[in-house]
């Protein structure tokens, strides 16, 4: 199964770092966000992954273009022109690098990604987010339900797309945030079946507006809450708390040895 990664935004809210680079490539621990998320992911068994490119991508194909360098030694012969690389450990990984548009909103890029998905059932999340959610058990529940979209849901006081769940983890509705809500909210790390295609207009198509409310109005979107670790980064606060995690070895979202 494939796993889409929005990571094509321009991160105005981390201002201080992302005019350098996208956010999903702010390194925590040195490396990426984006490679924090694709680690956890593999951990489950995920190895496919679709990133959804737009602001900044040369930095992202960069980086998988010289994946080595940034994570093995390497000796370079200059006189023969010839680079040893040591130690080297590969990803059990295939990545496809997509340019969704510059401008294009979330829902334009997931369209805009079907060729690499075809009609599967594919994971889906954003490019900016670690948690310690059970992926196996979040993704046997969307398959136990039936309905075309899964999304994890945490209880946090963020502003993030605001959620009203039933008691039988159906989505009632789906709503932009404001600055008053601290409630249930939708922390990505999402099941999609390829009926989610049919939902996407076009490239001004914001995911989390139009399609997540039509979902949910049709009892398409289920909630699959987690309680335990999640975080973003929106923030250089948030980064830093991030970073402080990491450094302690006492990062929640790093399953791998």
């Amino acid at each position: 199964m494939k796993v889409v990664i929005l990571a094509g935004g321009f991160g105005t809210r981390i201002s201080e770092e992302s005019h350098l680079k996208p956010k999903p490539m702010i390194e925590i621990g040195g490396y990426p966000m984006l490679w924090h998320i694709m680690k956890y992911y593999s951990e489950f068994g995920f190895h496919e992954f679709v990133i959804c490119l737009g602001y900044k991508q040369y930095v992202v194909k960069e980086f998988f273009a010289d994946y080595f360098l940034h994570t093995s030694d390497v000796t370079f012969d200059l006189a023969n022109n010839r680079m040893e690389v040591h130690n080297n450990y590969t990803e059990p990984w295939k990545v496809t690098l997509v340019d969704t548009g510059l401008n294009t909103m979330t829902g334009g890029r997931v369209k805009r990604i079907r060729p690499y998905v075809g009609d599967e059932t594919f994971m889906l999340t954003y490019g900016d987010g670690v948690c310690d959610v059970d992926l196996d058990a979040l993704l046997a529940f969307h398959r136990s339900h039936g309905r075309i979209a899964t999304i994890t849901t945490v209880n946090i006081a963020q502003l993030k797309g605001v959620l009203d769940v039933g008691p039988d983890n159906q989505i009632r509705s789906f709503r932009e945030k404001n600055e008053e809500d601290a409630t249930l909210i939708n922390g990505g790390f999402m099941v999609m079946n390829p009926e989610i295609f049919g939902y996407l207009e076009g490239d001004a198509t914001v995911f989390e507006q139009g399609p997540m409310q039509r979902l949910a109005a049709e009892g398409q979107l289920m909630s699959y809450h987690h309680t335990g670790f999640w975080q973003c980064m929106d923030t250089q606060r948030e980064m830093k708390k991030l970073e402080e995690l990491w450094s302690s070895g006492r990062a929640p979202w790093k399953i791998w040895k």
